[in-house]
């Protein structure tokens, strides 16, 4: 399944936005779990190449999650919210409901930037990976980089 194409820049808007909002019921942790979550979106915008921004971005959207359903959960009330209050937590929640799909975007664009898979499963089994290293049980012989025309072994150079 192709995903459509969604721009970064649109992604942190709508957080942004949403997180805005989300802090007029709360405060404390969540804004700053979040906003901080966003200035490392600028910087993953500012360096387009930067496998280390998009990936940093990631998985801190993936720990705001959790860290959004522990804050929402701890801090929501059932009763006395004025309406403002009710309108922020519904868009605290939103922005909840849409992170997943945003892991999924910006996911998408960390395997654009050349970033391999998260999820590795070579400690269950043998790796499957080839290297250009030789490995220390290799049955080849290796080549000694100082043979030449003048023989074999290396001689020393004086200064």
């Amino acid at each position: 399944m192709e995903l459509p194409t969604v721009n970064l820049k649109t992604i942190l808007l709508v957080h942004w936005l949403l997180t805005t909002w989300g802090c007029i019921t709360f405060s404390g942790p969540y804004p700053w779990a979040n906003f901080t979550i966003l200035a490392v979106g600028v910087w993953a915008i500012a360096q387009r190449d930067s496998i280390d921004a998009i990936s940093l971005f990631l998985g801190g959207l993936a720990a705001t999650i959790f860290l959004d359903i522990v804050h929402i959960s701890v801090f929501y009330r059932q009763a006395g919210f004025t309406d403002t209050e009710r309108f922020g937590a519904g868009m605290a929640i939103l922005s909840l409901l849409l992170k997943p799909l945003s892991c999924c975007f910006v996911y998408h664009m960390y395997r654009e930037r050349g970033g391999e898979l998260l999820l590795h499963i070579g400690f269950l089994g043998p790796s499957q990976e080839r290297s250009d290293y030789q490995t220390i049980d290799s049955p080849e012989a290796p080549t000694d980089p100082f043979v030449g025309s003048e023989g074999r072994g290396h001689s020393p150079q004086g200064y």
